[in-house]
């Protein structure tokens, strides 16, 4: 998101008055100027797809209900709340839904506190809260949450970054959680948390966690917007930013901060999504962060868990005018099938997502215009994204949520909603991007807000589906039910050397002409989590040639010959078994 004080801005009028702090104000001028540009990069009508994404979440049991704490008095951290998690809690292999959800700010009084809710899913497009029993209920103010089995002992657990202190709740193996924050030594506090990821910072078997900040927030200090005598929401600019925090696993059970020292502290920006992937091949796991209104970050690891800021050097800190984006999800993917993970950004209002195409050797461009990457998301503010196959074609599309920052912003601004739809961007072999999102069935129906977004198969019938968080309002879970009869395969990894969950891992997938790669992140999108299962597209290829991974801390596993259309397992050692 963008203050309109920033005078950078794309299409932002030559001179005028500026209002510090609202993000507001954009001139017929500029919009035409960057609509113009937009329709130039891509295809602004879609050429015919076979993706259909059903909502079903009248259906599903879902009943969650997400309030952001608003009081009236628009305290920036409601705006950004809240991300959302996907993952298989209870080993049963469907995949669950974890809810984050707001609490009441100063001025809010509520009959029934907030929490987070967790949702078991039963089969059959059915979910069950099981929130109390789970013991997952939180009440903190959630933004971020990441998942992973940071003790081994085989059960996913959850670590939240809150507005306030962290939690972190370990899977007790029985369909509950723990609240172990003071024993783990995590409770840290004072912060506006963002985005999270576990990863191996130098290999050694064990996640370490990564979690971004984005203000340094307080009641006294929040300074007061008014736009047309209306209050709304200030910029992110007007207050100090605060430096990310690295925690190291020291094996035990227990996190040292090692912000300082790993080399993250020294510099401090408006944080919001994270991806940790391996961005320039060298065996270890770098640090993507998408930060506000100011130059992204990418943190280099030397491969000791020593960390240099380098993503100005690498292409990744600003856009193709090298200007700051209001970046806020990110996710990593290999669009063209090149080998080589890219990366791609959401952001604000008049403004174009970006995505960045890995060069070699963790070096980026800016291809958005080229590709059309960016086609239609000049009038929306995108949060959730995901780099997802959804017609299993063997290439990965683009889906984002999008909804307004002012919740009033309906009584002032005719050009533009709060509430707003949902887009898909169809890939057409790594080259281009066409926005298909009122023929897949988003359309310009059931607009919400939306935040947080997550991408799993979750009915396990071999394509990808959909769930966002909206603020302020149910959420959107779509169903995939595209129109082709394209092969698939999914791989779940278990790490035996390295870590259980295989976070850091890289799996290649040869089938024909086709080499895909992917790698298994925790924390990624808008402060959320998916994705810890593979997926594959195959299309008309119907057995997998050659599977390859590459685990954290050196180790290779390649299986050949596996028929298409199954979800397998593949254990560290080269031992694969068929789970459907």
């Amino acid at each position: 998101m963008r203050s309109s004080n920033d005078s950078s801005d794309l299409g932002s009028p030559p001179s005028g008055p500026k209002r510090a702090g609202a993000w507001l104000g954009w001139s017929a001028w500029g919009l035409a100027g960057t609509l113009l540009a937009a329709a130039a990069a891509g295809l602004s009508a879609a050429e015919g797809t076979a993706i259909r994404l059903q909502d079903v979440t009248q259906e599903s049991g879902i009943r969650f209900l997400h309030p952001d704490g608003s009081s009236g008095e628009h305290y920036l951290v409601e705006a950004m709340a809240s991300g959302l998690a996907t993952f298989d809690f209870d080993r049963d292999g469907d995949l669950d839904i974890y809810f984050l959800n707001g609490a009441p700010l100063r001025g809010m009084v509520v009959k029934e506190t907030p929490r987070n809710a967790l949702y078991r899913n039963d089969g059959g497009w059915r979910f069950t809260d099981v929130t109390e029993h789970s013991g997952l209920g939180d009440a903190s103010f959630g933004l971020g949450v990441a998942i992973a089995d940071y003790n081994e002992d085989g059960h996913p657990d959850v670590f939240l970054n809150n507005f306030g202190p962290h939690a972190l709740y370990r899977n007790n193996g029985d369909g509950t959680f723990t609240n172990v924050t003071i024993q783990a030594k995590l409770k840290e506090g004072g912060t506006v948390g963002a985005g999270a990821s576990f990863l191996d910072i130098e290999g050694d078997g064990d996640l370490d966690l990564y979690a971004a900040n984005y203000i340094q927030f307080s009641y006294e200090a929040n300074p007061p917007s008014v736009f047309r005598g209306r209050k709304v929401y200030p910029g992110p600019v007007v207050f100090p930013a605060q430096a990310d925090q690295l925690f190291r696993n020291n094996g035990d059970g227990t996190y040292t901060d090692i912000s300082r020292d790993a080399g993250v502290s020294g510099q401090a920006s408006w944080g919001m999504g994270t991806a940790a992937a391996d961005f320039d091949d060298d065996g270890d796991t770098d640090i993507l962060v998408a930060n506000d209104s100011a130059q992204n970050f990418l943190w280099q690891n030397d491969g000791t868990g020593k960390f240099q800021e380098e993503g100005l050097q690498r292409g990744i800190a600003f856009d193709y005018r090298g200007e700051a984006l209001g970046s806020m999800g990110v996710d990593v993917g290999d669009f063209n099938n090149d080998g080589r993970l890219d990366a791609f950004m959401t952001s604000y209002e008049k403004q174009l997502t970006a995505l960045y195409q890995n060069l070699g050797q963790g070096l980026f461009q800016d291809v958005t215009r080229r590709t059309g990457a960016g086609i239609g998301t000049v009038p929306r503010v995108n949060w959730g994204t995901g780099m997802i196959d959804f017609d299993n074609d063997g290439d990965r599309d683009l889906f984002f949520a999008n909804g307004h920052i002012h919740d009033n912003l309906d009584e002032f601004d005719d050009t533009t909603s709060y509430r707003q739809p949902n887009q898909l961007l169809e890939n057409h072999g790594g080259r281009r991007f066409s926005d298909v999102s009122t023929e897949c069935g988003l359309g310009t129906k059931g607009q919400h807000s939306g935040r947080g977004a997550c991408f799993e198969d979750f009915d396990n019938d071999g394509d990808v589906d959909a769930v966002v968080l909206n603020s302020r309002e149910l959420p959107t879970l779509l169903e995939n039910r595209r129109q082709n009869a394209h092969a698939w395969i999914e791989i779940e990894l278990v790490g035996r050397k390295t870590n259980r969950d295989g976070v850091g891992a890289r799996v290649w997938v040869e089938a024909g002409n086709r080499v895909q790669v992917a790698e298994v992140l925790s924390g990624r999108g808008y402060q959320s989590h998916f994705g810890t299962r593979l997926h594959f597209g195959l299309a008309e290829r119907q057995r997998i040639d050659r599977i390859e991974v590459r685990w954290i801390g050196g180790g290779r596993d390649v299986i050949r010959d596996i028929p298409a259309g199954q979800i397998v397992q593949i254990h560290e050692g080269g031992r694969l078994y068929s789970k459907k």
